[in-house]
């Protein structure tokens, strides 16, 4: 197996300290199944090309440059070497500039994660801020220039090292009032709650990625497999929608309780129904009969 290649090559520096580190990327979509596009009629792979927005002609690499628009239809125009001397200069080193509580940073900021491996002149240096904090159980933030931009990086212990992640910056970040400002003033109480909480208990677990399967990469490799050996793979049956329940239902049936039962009439029950409408029946001719009989002797 070929050993990865680090992205980048630089130090850590904290106080006075310092020590050479080398990044790798802790995340990849390389190995996610990739297509290529083809021409339907002949079946070749085609190639993107750029071309003029107005004419249709085709413009060479030599001919792009990079513009910036001010307004509908005019643009600035930067050079390649003014971009160039645009980019922060970079001296390699990851400066930490403060330690914080590991849990601050709220995850909306995180960007991606590299892992810093030590160089083996520094592992005493490396070892040292890794267990100090873990102890102290902080992250850093530091800054340097990392594919020609200056990031924000937070490190943080992880294993047997360290891992780094660079982080967005706040108008990168949208804000979550938009997102939530249709969110209705409710209050959820009583039997409700209870319920949720029971539920929420009885589906504890803990996070093993080895258990979450990308089927949608799985259904594309069954695909190509079926189209390589000629067959067809079965239709998959429609999901039946699930029927419209009240919320509290919905919570009884998920934590397994059956909905209050109904008042049933037993088979007696029903036959003392009848007789005693039987006997008020009865009851009634005979008042009438009596009471005709009386008429008559009168």
């Amino acid at each position: 197996m070929v050993a990865p290649r680090a992205n980048w090559k630089g130090y850590i520096k904290f106080g006075e300290v310092a020590f050479p580190v080398a990044l790798y990327t802790a995340a990849s979509s390389s190995e996610r199944i990739a297509f290529n596009t083809l021409n339907r009629k002949t079946g070749n792979r085609v190639r993107r090309e750029f071309v003029d927005s107005e004419t249709g002609d085709a413009v060479e690499r030599d001919d792009q440059v990079k513009g910036f628009e001010i307004e509908d239809g005019r643009y600035v125009v930067l050079e390649p070497d003014e971009v160039a001397a645009a980019i922060p200069n970079s001296d390699k080193t990851l400066k930490v500039e403060a330690f914080i509580p590991i849990d601050e940073v709220d995850d909306v900021y995180f960007d991606k994660p590299y892992y810093l491996a030590p160089d083996k002149m520094g592992s005493d240096a490396y070892k040292l801020l890794r267990d100090g904090m873990t102890k102290a159980k902080v992250a850093a933030i530091a800054r340097t220039v990392l594919f020609r931009r200056l990031r924000t990086v937070l490190i943080r212990p992880h294993g047997s090292g360290l891992i780094g992640s660079t982080l967005n910056y706040d108008y990168e970040v949208r804000s979550s009032e938009k997102a939530f400002e249709e969110m209705p003033d409710l209050k959820i109480e009583g039997e409700m709650l209870e319920l949720a909480k029971h539920i929420i208990n009885t589906k504890k677990g803990q996070f093993d990625p080895k258990q979450f399967e990308d089927r949608y990469e799985k259904a594309v490799v069954e695909l190509v497999k079926a189209k390589i050996e000629g067959r067809t793979l079965p239709k998959k049956k429609a999901v039946a929608a699930s029927k419209p329940s009240d919320l509290l239902q919905a919570l009884r049936e998920s934590a397994g309780m059956s909905a209050p039962a109904k008042t049933k009439r037993t088979a007696a029950n029903a036959n003392a129904g009848k007789s005693r409408q039987k006997a008020t029946r009865a009851s009634g001719s005979k008042g009438r009969s009596t009471g005709a009989h009386q008429r008559r002797a009168s």
